[in-house]
């Protein structure tokens, strides 16, 4: 294959090789957190952690685990940059992304350690294109401090019934509230838009809930605004974990099946709205 001889040059050197026969098992991941231009990547032999952030509010986290790269060379115990997502995604559907079958864009992403950019070797049709991005130390991710300990409600939707919710609810609310709760309504869905308001109620026993833990009742608010971008992780997944801990912040992990069948996770922490905290 054109990309193994294409990126021998000084490939001794590289502390992160990363390769896919199919870019869109990427991209389409990295797709799903794209809300600002930069993103921390953090490599370890476990695969690939990209996380987005905003306003100290919101944290979007891609898992990409090692077994899906058809080479996942690491060179050390942990590798991170920082790197502006936006030009890199630029670069992964250079050749326009095609959904044809039998055609795919090669992918093989090198790293040579830090104050090195990140190097992407494509290939499609036997054309390879090489790409350069500006790599930055990477800053510090928030810690959300989300820890299963203090996870007070869980449920597991499949993720075509919230895509109905959504279609459903009035998406020009401030706000989206989440009741959680052992008795009815058990888990509710609210929005407060031009509309009126709108409840999107769930049985626990209904065929979309997968699984039910609540063990107490909990109502909170969050910004629309916060949650929208995840919707994008919606979009591509076919599970949704909703957790919710003590203090009402919200944790959303999507599953998302890649085009060979492997599993990805999308992760999206999101605070309550400060105006409900209380309540």
């Amino acid at each position: 294959m054109p990309l193994s001889t294409q990126s021998q040059t000084g490939g001794d050197n590289y502390v992160l090789v990363a390769s896919l026969d199919n870019v869109r098992n990427l991209s389409n991941i990295l797709k799903a957190i794209t809300f600002k231009d930069h993103a921390i990547f953090n490599a370890t032999p476990n695969g690939l952690k990209v996380t987005v952030e905003d306003s100290k509010c919101l944290q979007a986290n891609a898992f990409i685990q090692a077994e899906i790269f058809q080479e996942f060379t690491i060179r050390e115990d942990s590798v991170g940059f920082q790197v502006n997502l936006t030009v890199l995604l630029d670069c992964l559907t250079i050749f326009g992304g095609s959904t044809v079958p039998g055609v795919a864009t090669a992918l093989r992403m090198c790293y040579n350690g830090y104050g090195y950019p990140l190097t992407l070797f494509l290939e499609e049709g036997g054309v390879v294109t090489v790409c350069k991005i500006n790599t930055q130390e990477p800053e510090e991710p928030i810690d959300f401090e989300f820890c299963s300990t203090n996870v007070t409600n869980k449920v597991i939707l499949q993720s075509e019934s919230l895509k109905e919710a959504f279609s459903e609810l009035d998406m020009t609310s401030e706000v989206l509230q989440i009741t959680m709760s052992p008795s009815q309504p058990y888990f509710r869905l609210s929005t407060f838009g031009n509309s009126g308001n709108a409840h999107y109620d769930y049985p626990k026993d209904s065929d979309m809930m997968e699984l039910f833990q609540c063990t107490k009742t909990q109502t909170n608010r969050y910004k629309m605004s916060l949650l929208k971008p995840s919707t994008k992780a919606l979009a591509l997944s076919c599970k949704v974990s909703v957790r919710t801990d003590d203090r009402g912040f919200l944790s959303l992990q999507y599953l998302v099946r890649n085009d060979d069948g492997q599993i990805c996770f999308v992760e999206y922490y999101c605070c309550p709205d400060e105006e409900v905290e209380e309540e």
